[in-house]
């Protein structure tokens, strides 16, 4: 078990002063120290991380986590724990055979996380005789297949496959962001508009899955002033990996991502890098010097961080 706790300078020196006798000789890298405790190794770091090891370290860990919280009542002290972390990586990794095996509406986006190039939230369906074709042609989230894969088997299963796509443009999604419409509600509004859709058209479906972006409670939230909303969903983390509906809809809305941002590229005549890095914010810069700031407001996410490292102080214009 490994359990590692963030202290504050006042917590460190009472640390050290507590483990002067138990210390050991050799300490690692950028480590203030290395003690025994009973059957627990200790290492604090100059960084104020504390690191308890071994068969009784929540039982170390425990008592500097509530020094911790002593010395410092205003602030949450920060706990990680290996055991709990693995725990939860299972869950994520566990795939329901009962839902995997199913006919199902699956929903997945792509675009929030693009500062150029449009959202993209699609629903498909795919009944369970389809399974085992879709497994052969390869399909699986498509963050884990390249963009010439997608645009190899995509054709082939929007022939066989029921969907609904709807395209938020970077210039509606500027006229609609603001402090009460944040992105999990643009996209909650998606989802629900794309599933609302496909049952009004297949009505003989085992599950309908989303991929899980916000808790269920906070997801009908968002919904509230909405019609029609869909609610008998099962969320899921990595729902793309778990589902093959989820799947499709992803693949499918990468398939029109990638065609969007192409006629994006093809009308201002210049390369752009999909993502959110530094090389947007140069592709961005010169797309101000060649076109004008407005621009952008037409083809980006202006939400974004980049806008003010293209922009700097010129947003507020």
């Amino acid at each position: 078990m490994t359990i590692t706790v963030k202290v504050s300078e006042t917590t460190k020196k009472e640390m050290e002063e507590f483990f002067e006798g138990t210390k050991r000789e050799k300490t690692p890298p950028y480590a203030v120290f290395q003690a025994d405790d009973a059957d627990c190794v200790v290492t604090l770091y100059e960084s104020g991380k504390a690191v308890f090891q071994g068969m009784s370290a929540d039982i170390s860990a425990q008592l500097w986590i509530e020094r911790e919280g002593h010395l410092n009542p205003t602030r949450k002290v920060e706990v990680t724990n290996s055991e709990k972390e693995k725990e939860k990586k299972k869950q994520d990794l566990y795939v329901d055979p009962k839902i995997y095996h199913s006919s199902s509406i699956g929903s997945d986006e792509v675009g929030t996380g693009d500062y150029f190039g449009p959202i993209v939230v699609t629903s498909a369906y795919v009944a369970k005789e389809n399974i085992p074709w879709l497994e052969e042609l390869g399909v699986k989230d498509s963050k884990k297949l390249t963009d010439e894969k997608i645009m190899e088997i995509v054709p082939q299963i929007i022939k066989k496959i029921p969907y609904k796509s709807m395209i938020l443009t970077n210039q509606e999604y500027n006229q609609r962001y603001s402090k009460d419409m944040n992105m999990n509600k643009l996209k909650a509004i998606l989802h629900n508009k794309v599933l609302s859709s496909m049952v009004e058209e297949i009505k003989d479906y085992d599950y309908i899955v989303v991929d899980e972006f916000a808790k269920p409670y906070v997801y009908f939230s968002y919904l509230k002033e909405s019609s029609h909303v869909v609610r008998n969903i099962t969320f899921m983390t990595k729902g793309e990996d778990k589902s093959l509906a989820v799947a499709c809809a992803s693949v499918i809305s990468r398939y029109i991502f990638i065609h969007e941002f192409e006629k994006l590229c093809n009308s201002l005549d210049m390369f752009l890098p999909k993502g959110a890095s530094t090389l947007v914010d140069e592709a961005g810069k010169k797309i101000v010097e060649k076109y004008g700031k407005d621009k952008l407001k037409e083809i980006a996410k202006y939400s974004f961080k980049n806008t003010e490292k293209i922009l700097g102080e010129d947003r507020r214009d």
